[in-house]
């Protein structure tokens, strides 16, 4: 038996990154050890976990692998803690084809209640329809309180206290509005101020947790059995990923990790680990390549470096005579920079030299966003990825994609893949937690 739950909210802006931060801090401080979780493919979010909690955080997603997957990574992950918590995204009930895909899909599957976040401002006792049609909307998802965000003062809480009575539903406390707590942009780098910031934000509303939340009920209202029992009909992965890579543990595998190149899901990098060896190098301070037999480049925010990755003249030319060697490269969304003749970094912007290893451009000029589900069918299986970018990959003449996209529908997607000697690479965050990623050659 642990404690586990997801924080869901009826909608965008319900206060669930505020809460989770300050709950992670909050817990961190009992020095009760917490395993967090995000649902969707955000890698924003789980960074934020990261360094609050000093644990990895896992993203569980049901668009980018199956349902005994999802239970095998939180019970696998879950077990080194002592408090289980899952972030959701968008509202509770909101999924591609009505609840698939959404929260509430999540906390059944893992059989873990749910806790409501809601933003107060602008509404007291109205909000008790609202609440009570939550409850009462599918039996199967179980919430078990709310917190309300937002609360201007005592009264104010009362009239939600109340709500939450006559909508049958139990009230864990609140977080009062605070006009100085400012969240960072979420279109910047995690750079050693920004995780200064954050730390200070989350340490901040722990303090009103700690004030104003029974911690202690929220606890003991989502303690549950764990592991979460398995979906059937079951398939072990366990021993499949044991057996998958038996024979390849020499493998050499490079991984982009600083600043500029972290939008990564943790388990491709376990997955990465149990075909070899994974070593790290930072394309902004790094001096050297170092040697490997896969070169794995992840998405991130390379224009905001591009004139410090310009000048690792030689670093960005060991990444093109590895490039042209013949070695094998998986480049996802910002890591497609490292590739290209130039990094534009903004409208009317500099023109950066990258390494050149690709005959294209990556640039920021006219950008826009372009967001989905994407799946690619390849000889070894299929592998499936979210494509969310602002920046544009600019092809030369005559150099096209190589392997068809498909988005969420089962149509053909235009997002393209390239392809040049053992390089693939694309807008896409591919996630591998599941899949082979070496049969993609």
């Amino acid at each position: 038996m642990k404690s586990q739950f997801l924080i869901a909210s009826v909608g965008s802006g319900g206060g669930k990154t505020t809460f989770m931060l300050g709950l992670l801090r909050a817990l961190q401080k009992k020095k009760v050890k917490v395993q967090p979780f995000k649902c969707g493919p955000d890698c924003i979010d789980t960074q934020y976990h990261k360094l609050i909690s000093n644990s990895d955080s896992i993203n569980l997603d049901t668009r980018l692998a199956s349902s005994n997957h999802m239970q095998y990574i939180y019970n696998t992950y879950g077990e080194r803690a002592d408090v289980c918590i899952v972030e959701g995204s968008t509202g509770l009930f909101d999924g591609y084809r009505k609840e698939q895909g959404s929260n509430a899909e999540i906390a059944r599957l893992l059989h873990i209640p749910v806790i409501l976040s809601v933003n107060a401002k602008g509404i007291s006792y109205s909000v008790a329809p609202l609440l009570f049609g939550f409850k009462n909307f599918n039996p199967s998802v179980k919430i078990a309180g709310v917190v309300f965000t937002n609360v201007v003062s005592p009264s104010h809480f009362q009239q939600l206290k109340d709500a939450c009575r006559d909508a049958g539903m139990v009230c864990l406390g609140y977080l009062p509005f605070d006009d100085k707590l400012r969240f960072p942009s979420r279109y910047s780098a995690l750079t050693v101020a920004l995780k200064t910031e954050l730390n200070d934000i989350a340490s901040r509303i722990a303090e009103q947790i700690e004030a104003h939340v029974d911690l202690h009920k929220l606890l003991d209202l989502c303690m549950r059995v764990f592991p979460c029992s398995y979906t059937l009909p079951y398939t072990s992965e366990a021993e499949d990923r044991k057996e998958c890579f038996r024979g390849n543990k020499k493998l050499r595998i490079t991984v982009a990790c600083d600043v500029a190149f972290n939008y990564l899901f943790q388990e491709n990098l376990d997955r990465l680990s149990d075909m070899g060896r994974i070593t790290c190098f930072s394309p902004i301070y790094s001096k050297e390549l170092p040697d490997c037999d896969m070169l794995y480049l992840p998405g991130g925010v390379p224009e905001l470096f591009a004139r410090q990755l310009h000048r690792r003249k030689d670093l960005l030319k060991q990444i093109k005579d590895y490039v042209e060697s013949g070695g094998k490269v998986l480049a996802e969304c910002g890591g497609v920079a490292l590739l290209a003749q130039s990094l534009i970094s903004r409208e009317g912007g500099s023109v950066y030299a990258m390494s050149g290893a690709l005959p294209v451009s990556y640039t920021m000029e006219q950008a826009s966003l372009k967001t989905g589900y994407r799946t690619i069918i390849y000889p070894g299986g299929e592998l499936k990825g979210y494509e969310f970018h602002y920046a544009h990959i600019v092809a030369n003449d005559g150099f096209n994609s190589v392997r068809k996209i498909y988005g969420p529908d089962g149509l053909e997607s235009d997002t393209p893949i390239y392809r040049y000697k053992n390089v693939i690479a694309g807008q896409v965050r591919w996630y591998f937690g599941e899949s082979d990623p070496w049969k993609l050659w």
